[in-house]
């Protein structure tokens, strides 16, 4: 399943680097509105509709999102996209608007999605069974909020925002943004006894380093696995 997919046209590059046929993306979650996780969905949707015209695209591509989510991927996909592709939607494309606590079955993994209670635009996050038995959480982009507790405990995966290191909060202003640091994103891993911790979402000013800077900072705050990747890196659950 796939998860966000940028602000633009660059999803297909890193779908090509990472050696993902975009004829096989059938299941894709969006979290929310922002244009750095939702614009490159219109340029999916644009594109499968086309190899679907071409009889390239086996099956049909499903959405799943929340309902106001459902209304502005359609309004800005009738306004950008050709009639002729915009309306494969409904007919081999489908977006499914879920509600908060719902279960799905998704390519046979049990996924129940929660709302993160977000300041900024409404946003859904997951949890989601994986086949060994281990809970898998994408908490969003936004800082943790005690009322998503019951979806994140228990996890032995969390994938939590860190905007920038606490070192540089100065600097990149995490708090205005409604964002996390590596500092705030650790203590709630330790204090929660989630063993794995994956950090995302952060700025892009050191990318070289990033890794190194952020695992050192976050070893501080947390004992478990921490993991901070680079683009296309793979990360065995």
């Amino acid at each position: 399943m796939l998860v966000d997919t940028g602000g633009g046209n660059g999803i297909m590059s890193q779908l090509e680097k990472a050696g993902i046929p975009m004829e096989s993306i059938h299941e894709i979650f969006m979290s929310h509105e922002h244009t750095d996780h939702l614009l490159g969905l219109i340029w999916l949707i644009r594109m499968i509709a086309t190899k679907m015209k071409k009889g390239q695209y086996e099956g049909n591509l499903n959405i799943y999102c929340h309902a106001d989510l459902k209304e502005i991927i359609l309004t800005i996909t009738r306004l950008t996209v050709q009639s002729k592709f915009f309306n494969m939607i409904g007919e081999r494309i489908f977006i499914h608007p879920v509600e908060y606590n719902e279960e799905r079955v998704i390519l046979g993994y049990h996924v129940t999605f929660f709302d993160i209670h977000s300041t900024k635009a409404k946003q859904f996050g997951f949890t989601m069974m994986l086949k060994n038995g281990k809970k898998f959480t994408c908490a969003g982009d936004e800082p943790y909020n005690p009322d998503c507790k019951p979806y994140v405990e228990g996890s032995q995966w969390l994938l939590h925002e860190a905007f920038c290191l606490y070192g540089d909060r100065e600097r990149f202003q995490p708090y205005e943004k409604h964002h996390s640091t590596v500092k705030e994103a650790c203590e709630l891993a330790e204090g929660l006894s989630i063993p794995n911790l994956v950090l995302w979402h952060t700025e892009d000013k050191n990318l070289n380093q990033r890794k190194e800077l952020y695992t050192a900072e976050g070893k501080e705050y947390y004992h478990g696995n921490l993991l901070v990747p680079d683009d296309g890196e793979i990360i065995a659950l």
